[in-house]
């Protein structure tokens, strides 16, 4: 039981350590990259680039629709008008009507001449009666045919279509958008590199925030411990009657001093923490510690300044960014001068119809195959062209002094981190040497106070030049880490591994 109970509490003991999470500046670098919201948006822009590419290539193949349709009408369409149906629908009994008429008079007029006596007239009209009726009859048959067969029955429609267009010379418009959406992409692939570069100078940053931070709050610890144990030597001289009252208030003042100084690094460290974990996506509540937070020395060594600023002209993506918003643009003329040029496309297809007028009228599907050119050239639009150029014209000029003004920015940039390197080298040299001569200081100081050939103001001040050299050796150690960060952004050649 008691091994149990011991297991436990060690494992318990060691949770917490398990729970620190080490970041180096490489890691907290790759957690950024990976869960950075803008730059993952950036890469999901990269990816509609590309897609769309890819759709604008196919501009040059072929089209092949498809389209059906069913039309219902309250009313037939009608090739006959209303008195031509009704002639037809007559046509026997209108022509018996005519014959009967004309055949009454001619034999009227044969009995009055004594040809043929009221019997054969009689009989031979009986004979024509019948015979004009049924004739009659069978012309009216035929006209209600010959009307039957002109009704389109067009209340019910059936069609189907399938289309074939090919783009023959469409006045350089497909190029001119496929090198727009190359350039689109071109121009997203370098966002993501100006995102990538952002995202590094920002972590770093707050990476190095952090370090300084945690060593100033050591520095805080140490000097906090150094005037309270200056505050017990000088109690104990007054108990002895060596110092006054004043000079432990004067020493206790320092000690209060002390304490709040290392307060405000705490709770400045807390919130640095707190922005480093947001960058990398981690929680913010999340303990992490720093490899270089404990180191004695930061490891900032002092660099030559040599850059040549012409890698950053052809590395910054600023400046391919602005480049490609020229080339875009310059596509964005041809496509508009495309619109008022002549096109041709090739069309083909096969049309499928119910009813069908391929053999007269009918209530069956019919098709047939079709194919033809087709030819559109403007005449004229009011100089509508020319007005578009000359815009689309204006914004190219101002892309180009947009990118000509950038080059000149970054080359000022360039170097201005160029010096701050310079200057940086120089005052870590001098914090460096102020540092070693305020320890020889306190030293001194000390041994004096204790021989008593020193006073206590000498002392307390002995101790604040060593606490500023600290501070500012570790200020000069930040400082260039981050102008050489600086550099490194300005010439563009910042996160080139990631």
């Amino acid at each position: 039981m008691r091994k149990l109970l011991s297991f436990v509490l060690l494992v318990g003991s060691a949770l917490p350590i398990s729970a620190q999470r080490i970041l180096s500046l490489d890691s907290c670098r790759a957690l950024a990259l990976r869960n950075n919201k803008q730059l993952n948006i950036s890469k999901l822009k990269q990816d509609v680039a590309h897609n769309t590419r890819l759709a604008v290539k196919t501009k040059y193949l072929p089209k092949v629709d498809a389209a059906g349709s069913y039309i219902f009408t309250s009313r037939e369409f009608s090739l006959l008008n209303d008195d031509q149906k009704n002639t037809l629908s007559n046509l026997g009994t209108n022509l018996a009507a005519g014959l009967g008429g004309n055949a009454n008079a001619v034999m009227t007029d044969l009995v009055q001449k004594g040809v043929i006596t009221m019997q054969q007239a009689s009989a031979l009209g009986e004979l024509l009666s019948n015979t004009t009726t049924s004739v009659a009859t069978a012309l009216n048959n035929v006209g209600n045919q010959i009307k039957d067969a002109f009704r389109t029955d067009t209340r019910n429609i059936f069609t189907a279509t399938l289309a074939v267009r090919q783009p023959i010379y469409m006045g350089g418009a497909i190029t001119a958008a496929n090198k727009m959406a190359e350039i689109s992409e071109k121009l997203a692939y370098n966002n993501i590199d100006a995102q990538t570069q952002g995202t590094i100078h920002s972590i770093d940053q707050a990476y190095w925030l952090v370090v300084s931070l945690k060593q100033k709050d050591a520095l805080a610890s140490q000097y906090l411990q150094l005037t309270e144990k200056f505050s017990d030597d000088v109690k104990k001289m007054i108990r002895e009657g060596v110092c006054t009252k004043a000079d432990g208030l004067r020493v206790d003042v320092r000690v209060n001093e002390a304490e709040m100084a290392k307060t405000q690094v705490e709770d400045g460290l807390v919130l640095a923490k707190m922005y480093l974990c947001q960058l990398c996506g981690i929680p913010m509540d999340e303990e992490i510690t720093l490899e270089d937070e404990g180191k004695a020395s930061l490891g900032a060594t002092i660099t030559t300044s040599t850059f040549d600023k012409e890698l950053a002209m052809s590395n910054r993506p600023e400046l391919k960014m602005l480049q490609n918003t020229i080339d875009l643009s310059k596509q964005n003329i041809k496509l508009i001068r495309a619109e008022y040029m002549p096109q041709i496309a090739a069309l083909g297809g096969y049309t499928l119809s119910n009813p069908n007028v391929l053999n007269g009228f009918q209530r069956k599907f019919g098709g047939l195959f079709h194919v033809g050119v087709m030819v559109r050239v403007p005449i004229w639009t009011w100089h509508e062209g020319r007005y578009k150029v000359n815009a689309a014209k204006a914004a190219t000029n101002m892309a180009e002094m947009e990118l000509t003004e950038a080059r000149e920015k970054i080359d000022l940039q360039v170097s201005q981190s160029a010096f701050k390197v310079k200057e940086a080298n120089k005052r870590l040299v001098m914090s460096t040497k102020n540092l070693e001569q305020a320890e020889e200081n306190l030293r001194c100081a000390n041994l004096g106070f204790s021989e008593g050939v020193m006073q206590i103001t000498e002392v307390v001040a002995a101790q604040t030049a060593w606490q500023q050299a600290h501070t500012q050796k570790i200020d000069a150690e930040i400082e260039l880490k981050l102008c050489q960060v600086d550099l490194q952004k300005a010439l563009g050649t910042l996160g080139t591994d990631y």
